[in-house]
């Protein structure tokens, strides 16, 4: 069995001259710390970095060595997987530990965004997408997105009054959580409505719809439950699954996101669980129809039926499913690289009652789903709260 033991989460948010090694290093420290345990402690090192060229530093694993006392020579790696990057490196320690070659591993998710132009990061962020036929996508990500937008709009009929809700529920819970980036409640019609303040950014996404552009880290570490010694204060990993859908758009029905669905089903039934089971989720709304097709590839509305989801007040705070209650990708930041450790971080707190924005009684069981990609890299897993 694999258990989560320590924990490390930065603010999240736009910090000029900030350094990807400093980053690293307050998150290590912490996060060795709150396990209870000192760098010698840790077998390996899994560093979750995306930058593609959002940085000149490469290479992040080589920085690993020098983070804490007691890291040099031991092993580490970078792991990227568009913005499933930070997932991607907790499942990659998970697996180093399930198969014997760690016992302790130290995980580490980062990513500075903010120091180059609006219009670069989205060029580089491009380099997620299947460049041969999508690198030209108008408005970057937030293009290939819309074009999902578009394609649910399609089939199912306008989902932006869904995703104002979504827009609107999230700033809400983000409100709550000390670490977000967008610490600021929207109303519904604010999130609704183009305006000067809130402009279109493409098609049908305003800027209300889109996670900012952030710089930030979380970090980790990933224990077998026979390694350490702790009664309280850790979860277990009950849990993962991934998988990987058909990288180019033009090969896919655009109006739903099946390799989600494929990751869930899979995660629902390692985990032995069904959706009822879960008491939180953080999902992956790096554009508010993410998340709205989300509700639907995990079962919890048929398809096109999403805003039932928001109308019944399902997702929302002392809902049937609370999502988001950290104000997800969309008011706590998405800096790429950090986000899937971030998603785990958080789930984790909340469990624990480190820190909660919604009263959550008797909690024991959260869901993460953390794409990479326009839907292409999807990873979910399951953190139980161990009694």
């Amino acid at each position: 069995m694999v258990d989560l033991i320590g924990f490390a989460h930065s603010q999240f948010g736009k910090f000029p001259g900030a350094e990807l090694e400093n980053l690293m290093r307050d998150v290590a420290g912490i996060a060795v710390s709150d396990a209870g345990l000192s760098g010698a402690d840790i077998d390996a090192v899994v560093v979750g970095h995306f930058n593609p060229g959002l940085v000149a530093q490469s290479f992040t694993a080589g920085l690993a060595a020098g983070l804490l006392p007691g890291l040099q020579m031991k092993p580490s790696v970078r792991v990227e997987n568009a913005c499933a990057t930070g997932s991607a490196a907790v499942h990659h320690a998970a697996n180093l530990v399930r198969a014997g070659e760690a016992r302790r591993v130290l995980v580490i998710g980062v990513e500075i965004m903010s120091g180059v132009p609006t219009r670069e990061v989205g060029k580089a962020l491009l380099q997620a997408c299947y460049v041969r036929e999508e690198g030209d996508t108008p408005a970057g990500f937030a293009g290939m997105f819309s074009r999902l937008a578009d394609a649910y709009a399609e089939r199912f009929g306008d989902p932006h009054p869904a995703m104002a809700k979504i827009a609107s529920k999230n700033h809400a819970n983000g409100v709550h959580n000390p670490l977000a980036q967008l610490r600021m409640a929207l109303d519904e019609a604010y999130c609704a409505n183009e305006s000067e303040r809130n402009p279109r950014v493409v098609g049908r996404l305003l800027r209300s719809d889109c996670s900012p552009i952030s710089d930030g880290a979380a970090a980790l570490v990933v224990s077998a439950s026979d390694a350490h010694d702790r009664r309280d204060g850790f979860v277990r990993l009950r849990a993962t699954a991934q998988t990987t859908d058909l990288m180019p758009l033009s090969q896919r029905d655009m109006s739903e996101l099946a390799g989600a669905r494929a990751a869930w089903s899979q995660l629902m039934h390692r985990a032995g669980i069904g959706l009822n089971d879960l008491d939180l989720l953080e999902t992956h709304d790096c554009f508010t129809i993410a998340e709205l097709m989300q509700y639907e590839a995990i079962g919890l509305c048929a398809p096109g039926r999403g805003m039932q989801a928001l109308e019944e007040g399902w997702v929302m705070p002392g809902g049937r499913l609370p999502v988001n209650l950290s104000g997800g990708l969309k008011a706590k930041g998405h800096p790429v690289g950090a986000t899937g450790v971030s998603m785990h971080v958080m789930a984790a707190w909340q469990l624990l009652g480190r820190w909660r924005s919604a009263p959550l009684p008797r909690a024991r069981l959260a869901a993460i789903l953390n794409m990479g990609g326009a839907g292409v890299s999807n990873y979910g897993s399951v953190l139980e709260r161990v009694r």
